[in-house]
């Protein structure tokens, strides 16, 4: 199991975790955008990785699923990244503006939020999740908990002001 689609979909291990992958991976992508901040890695570089990603992540994901118990198994975690991406890359400039600290503050919201979404699965998160049994379903499920943060970050930005404008 060295071989590379596996290792991406896994997120290069972290999806072998036995205790809370999803979550450690999404932290994880939230790590990564932090020190892509810091390091002022540019937007539309991380926009092109992304959808490099995503696709080669539907691709692999039906391919070598028969490696795993179920279609969405629990190793799989890369559409932890997809999904968790989404609201950064809303967020990335205003941050990148701001401080290291104001940095952490949206970054932990959009991941509290993620994961919420991700695991409680609010309609239509939760037919998704049911119906679609193949990679664009492992990936959608999660890229819809990524618009869901969005929403709700907009609202938090419009009912209380900063920091979630």
């Amino acid at each position: 199991m060295n071989n590379f689609p596996i290792q991406l979909i896994t997120m290069f291990g972290i999806g072998r975790i036995t205790k809370m992958p999803g979550t450690i991976a999404s932290f994880a992508t939230c790590l990564f955008y932090f020190l892509c901040i810091i390091f002022n890695v540019h937007i539309k570089f991380l926009l092109i990785a992304f959808f490099v990603i995503l696709v080669s992540s539907i691709i692999f994901i039906n391919k070598y699923s028969s490696n795993f118990t179920e279609i969405d198994a629990k190793e799989i975690v890369i559409d932890e990244f997809l999904g968790q991406s989404l609201p950064i890359f809303l967020l990335y400039y205003p941050i990148q503006k701001g401080d290291p600290e104001s940095a952490w503050v949206y970054l932990i919201m959009c991941f509290i939020l993620f994961r919420f979404f991700d695991i409680l699965k609010p309609f239509p998160i939760n037919l998704v999740d049911k119906k679609i049994k193949n990679g664009f379903g492992v990936v959608l499920d999660d890229l819809l908990a990524g618009v869901y943060v969005i929403i709700t970050m907009a609202l938090f930005g419009h009912f209380f002001g900063p920091p979630f404008e």
